[in-house]
């Protein structure tokens, strides 16, 4: 019950301050492109992302301050181990990427995934990897490290292994959060979902997984950023 509480506190302010309503209210077609604001992304990174990451991290405690937080320190020797998922994660994230934008070609039928815009100047992409980072963490420590590992129960009698129960409700309520991409971006999060929760029951690693989320979505802003420069 306490997963599920605090998915809707943690997650549902966030969808509902992306564009999914405006994804909601354009029907079938979907919304064709997702606007970048500095000031927006710097406001909802400080006044939701890190409050959040907070609170998920001291209920990780017990709520007995944030000594959870000595769990993931990371020095030079952790360094080199987080290294390893984040070279095979972050591969692997922007191969998924091009598969399902090549899907997303074939079946026109469904809308595609919106345009990601970029930003414009250096201090919006430095905002934006500030706030890639933080989502990248808070999703993260959540989806993976939280569900994965701590209070999800198994379900009683149940002929599904754990690890494999808990594996498909991160990746369920994962691909919740991105219903306002559309179809596609939905198929992306489920397959991106069981990417990152293979490595992180691979590796136990939190930090190179957030770092192959957080550069992988600095990547998408990236290709966003040729597409317009492209003029397509």
């Amino acid at each position: 019950m306490e997963a599920l509480i605090l998915y809707f506190v943690l997650f549902f302010p966030g969808i509902y301050a992306s564009p999914f309503p405006e994804w909601l209210a354009s029907g079938v077609e979907g919304i064709r492109s997702i606007p970048f604001s500095s000031i927006r992304e710097l406001g909802r990174t400080l006044t939701y992302t890190i409050p959040s990451l907070a609170l998920l991290w001291y209920l990780l405690s017990d709520k007995k301050g944030f000594s959870a937080l000595s769990e993931v320190s990371i020095n030079k020797q952790d360094m080199k181990r987080e290294l390893l998922p984040f070279a095979i994660g972050l591969p692997g994230l922007i191969i998924i990427g091009i598969f399902v934008s090549l899907l997303a070609s074939l079946f026109s039928d469904l809308s595609p995934p919106p345009l990601v815009e970029a930003p414009a100047g250096l201090v919006g992409w430095i905002v934006l990897v500030f706030s890639c980072l933080g989502t990248g963490y808070l999703e993260e420590s959540y989806f993976r490290y939280y569900l994965l590992s701590y209070r999800l129960p198994a379900l009683p009698g149940s002929f599904i292994p754990e690890t494999v129960f808990r594996i498909l409700v991160s990746t369920a309520l994962f691909s919740l959060c991105h219903l306002y991409e559309g179809p596609w971006g939905v198929v992306n999060a489920v397959m991106a979902g069981l990417l990152l929760s293979l490595l992180f029951i691979r590796f136990g690693s939190l930090h190179g997984i957030a770092w192959a989320h957080g550069a992988y979505n600095i990547f998408v802003y990236a290709m966003g950023s040729v597409i317009q420069g492209s003029g397509v």
